[in-house]
């Protein structure tokens, strides 16, 4: 049976919420989500959360807009995450995500569905959207791929935006945060980040990346929205808590 999804708009976010962190309503994180969000469903941000007690969601948006360090995505729909948790994992939930992500895709005219997947952990692994006929197009270092379904056997691929070694360098030595507010959980990275740079006596920097066009030119890694680096060298391209960021950076 397919799932009960609520379509999540400017009118209704407030009340909804995003998934993400909801119980931090009032924290720093969650508030600046809100906004990121608000101003992106004028660009074409759709987002589907799980009803009837199932826990999930979906964000994708158009290529054009896509908060990845991705170029020549402007036939597709970009989806940046999908997320099932806990009791609702194993029941087709994932699957319905993915289908309600190409089905939109299709209906409004895009060539096909991109994505930026992950062999660690955070973002989506590729096993989940293999079935649906995503290839991938292109790999990154530490281990990402961009896959792409495509409805137009003739249309381009997207591309990494790639010189991920420059990028993490442009900022000189010491700890350095990359940063955007798209997802909640990125503002206490970025205090347990600026808390071990200054238990450890490093140089501290956070670099915010307000738009899509910031995280395509600046972002050293596809993730695009969220990077440490210390001395010039990837540390980490996803949030870690105080523990394990002190021990990546032993």
């Amino acid at each position: 049976m397919r799932p009960e999804l609520i379509h999540v708009t400017a009118d209704n976010v407030a009340r909804t919420g995003f998934f993400c962190k909801m119980s931090g309503r009032k924290q720093p994180g969650y508030r600046r989500k809100l906004a990121w969000l608000e101003a992106r469903f004028d660009e074409g941000l759709e987002m589907r959360l799980l009803g009837g007690g199932a826990r999930g969601f979906v964000e994708f948006i158009p290529g054009t807009y896509a908060w990845r360090a991705i170029e020549n995505a402007a036939p597709y729909v970009v989806i940046h995450c999908l997320w099932v948790v806990g009791r609702s994992k194993g029941q087709g939930f994932g699957r319905a995500l993915v289908e309600e992500v190409l089905g939109y895709a299709e209906a409004n005219g895009f060539a096909g569905v991109a994505a930026v997947v992950s062999r660690g952990n955070w973002l989506i692994g590729s096993r989940v959207l293999e079935p649906y006929g995503f290839a991938s197009v292109a790999t990154a270092p530490p281990g990402f791929d961009l896959v792409v379904r495509r409805f137009r056997p003739d249309t381009p691929d997207p591309q990494f935006c790639g010189r991920w070694e420059a990028k993490a360098r442009a900022h000189g030595d010491g700890l350095v945060v990359f940063r955007t507010d798209q997802c909640p959980y990125l503002d206490d990275a970025v205090n347990n980040a600026a808390a071990y740079a200054d238990a450890h006596g490093l140089r501290f920097t956070e670099v915010e990346l307000t738009s899509a066009d910031d995280v395509r030119r600046l972002a050293p890694t596809p993730y695009g929205v969220f990077a440490i680096v210390r001395d010039g060298e990837l540390a980490s391209y996803h949030y870690l808590t105080a523990k394990d960021l002190a021990k990546r950076l032993a």
